[in-house]
């Protein structure tokens, strides 16, 4: 099920949202994108076994 995120959450609410509304694990060796009401700009989270890295990425 796809929803709208909120653009301006940064690395700890994107982790909430993952973690709480999707029961999903944190810590592995996924990519989770993100994306608001506007489909041209995304946001990327990702575990590099040290810290989250977290993309942003606008389309022109």
């Amino acid at each position: 099920m796809w929803k709208k995120t909120d653009m301006r959450k940064g690395i700890d609410g994107l982790a909430m949202v993952i973690a709480e509304n999707y029961r999903l694990e944190l810590y592995s060796n996924s990519l989770f994108l993100f994306c608001g009401g506007r489909n041209d700009r995304f946001k990327g989270l990702f575990w590099d076994g040290e810290g989250f890295i977290m993309l942003y990425k606008r389309l022109p």
